[in-house]
């Protein structure tokens, strides 16, 4: 299995390198919450008080899953999942090819990612692609009405963006077929391969959603102090 480096964001101030192994597109920025200082070493305590099961740190991993904390915290869905090891290397390739660069635009990827965990109710989720958004170029009108704070009218005025936002809704906020008027709009302004692709982003988003809710992941607190002071509570 090969290993790679990424960047990742930490209180969107400081960088620092972590390697995972796997696919070379797995991007821990999706997967995280970025946090201010140490990793969750220092802070666990607090993180398995909130959380429904052991988050794992690199004194408590197994051998298979060392690897994913050689470079600090590697953030709660690694943590948890890393209690079953063989599967660590499978979920975090499909979910970082599914939330990572493709041909949709990352504004698009954040328009499915940051929706679906609104309809699913995901509240860790929704902090941290609410804080990715900002850092993914959407204002703050746009998020708060992705976010159901406002109507998707008042912030969204491009016909081909609200059409890809009923498709979203459709796929993740509904059951049963997809309304043939949704399809309709929805092909008449973005080319079949995007919505293929924008649906598999949308179905690793709801499998994360309800992962993390589910296990009760915490959010972090730093990252809920910045979308405060953006009006974004």
């Amino acid at each position: 299995m090969s290993t790679f480096e990424c960047l990742v964001a930490v209180d969107h101030e400081r960088e620092h390198r972590i390697r995972w192994p796997g696919r070379p597109d797995v991007d821990p920025q999706q997967l995280r919450n970025p946090r201010v200082g140490q990793a969750k070493h220092d802070a666990m305590s607090d993180d398995v008080a909130m959380a429904r099961v052991e988050l794992l740190d690199v004194a408590n991993a197994p051998i298979s899953a060392e690897a994913y904390f050689d470079g600090g915290d590697p953030g709660p869905i690694v943590a948890a999942l890393a209690s079953v090891p063989e599967l660590l290397g499978p979920t975090l390739g499909f979910v970082g090819a599914a939330l990572g660069d493709g041909a949709a635009a990352s504004r698009h990827k954040e328009f499915a990612i940051l929706r679906t965990s609104v309809l699913q109710g995901c509240r860790y989720c929704v902090t941290a692609h609410t804080a990715v958004s900002l850092d993914a170029g959407l204002d703050v009108a746009e998020i708060r009405a992705l976010r159901g704070d406002v109507s998707i009218e008042s912030a969204f005025h491009d016909e081909r963006e609200r059409a890809l936002i009923g498709w979203i809704d459709a796929m993740a906020g509904a059951t049963g077929p997809v309304p043939d008027d949704v399809w309709t709009s929805a092909r008449e302004h973005w080319p079949a391969h995007v919505l293929v692709e924008l649906s598999v982003t949308i179905g690793a988003t709801m499998f994360l959603n309800r992962f993390a809710t589910g296990f009760d992941l915490p959010t972090s607190p730093d990252v809920e102090t910045r979308l405060a002071s953006a009006g974004l509570t």
